[in-house]
């Protein structure tokens, strides 16, 4: 899919972590093993069982695999158990994986331990879930944490939008991404990114960033959310609108690859490498959704290589 020996970089990956937004019954259940079925059909992803021989090997050493399977360059994970999990499992293949902490904002002590993720476990962002986030976020409570975070200058990740599948969040204080634009406008340092186009306020997100230069779009996922818009969308239609307003320099590709037999959802990837492609991006534009530019956000790029990216 590429001209030259260049290498994917997935911002959007998950280690196994709880998920508590979800309400689990019996009638929940059975749709969402209904959906299930009918994704797996849809995706040509691998039946859940189809892997025990392999479900013995540590997870990590199996995204390290998994990397080499498809030539991917790195996977950035934004949960796992808790902060030092994460840690402990990335630093075993510290050239391919990196991680965000991930924890309540709400804690008291947010600021301290999210310091501590960063200077103590080598963490290079923060991510959150808008519609876990119970108080506005630019409650004078938060403030130390944003201020961290400005004047590191470190990424921040928060999906907002729908979250999980039935039995989960389509309604929320904190659901909007425009929830974000206070602290957003407060402090432009921070980069922000909004995972999924939106997952469903494509045009929310849209008046954010013509507000918020900071303001970054993930393109994880397979946006399905799309099929629940009241009008038409597409792959097509999302990229082409976000490279109009904001430019390739603010697109950031992920893929949400969070499990196994599933794996990295190679489909993800083809089909969007394809959008970009019959969109007529340039090379750089398009090594830079792919890869660059989350390797500028996470400081991975050498300072010559971020030169030849912006330029």
């Amino acid at each position: 899919m590429f001209r030259t020996d260049f290498r994917v970089f997935d911002i959007h990956g998950h280690l196994p972590y709880p998920t508590p937004f979800m309400t689990r019954n019996e009638i929940f259940d059975s749709f969402n093993r209904q959906r299930s079925e009918r994704m797996r059909l849809a995706w040509d992803f691998p039946e859940p069982l189809s892997d025990e021989a392999d479900a013995r090997k540590p997870i990590i050493d199996r995204w390290a695999e998994e990397l080499d399977r498809y030539g991917i360059g790195g996977i950035n994970f934004l949960t796992a158990r808790d902060n030092d999990d994460l840690a402990s499992q990335i630093a075993k293949y510290p050239d391919r994986f990196t991680g965000f902490a991930h924890h309540s904002i709400e804690a008291p002590d947010a600021a301290e331990e999210l310091q501590r993720a960063v200077d103590a476990l080598g963490l290079r962002g923060y991510k959150l879930f808008g519609p876990m986030v119970q108080i506005p976020f630019d409650s004078a409570s938060l403030r130390p944490l944003w201020r961290f975070l400005a004047e590191r200058r470190l990424p921040v990740l928060i999906h907002f939008g729908l979250l999980g599948h039935t039995g989960g969040i389509v309604q929320h204080l904190n659901i909007n991404p425009l929830s974000i634009f206070n602290v957003a406008r407060e402090y432009p340092t921070i980069p922000f990114v909004i995972p999924h186009f939106g997952a469903g306020y494509f045009q929310e997100l849209l008046h954010l960033c013509w507000g918020c230069p900071n303001i970054y779009i993930d393109t994880s996922g397979s946006n399905q959310w799309m099929r629940w818009s009241p009008y038409d969308l597409t792959l097509e239609l999302l990229f082409r609108k976000t490279y109009e307003l904001i430019g390739p320099e603010r697109l950031v590709f992920g893929t949400d690859s969070s499990g196994f037999p599933r794996g990295f959802v190679y489909r993800y990837l083809q089909d969007q490498v394809r959008v970009c492609r019959e969109l007529r991006f340039r090379e750089e534009e398009i090594e830079g959704i792919f890869g660059n530019n989350a390797r500028k956000l996470l400081g991975l790029l050498e300072p010559q290589q971020e030169l030849a990216v912006t330029v």
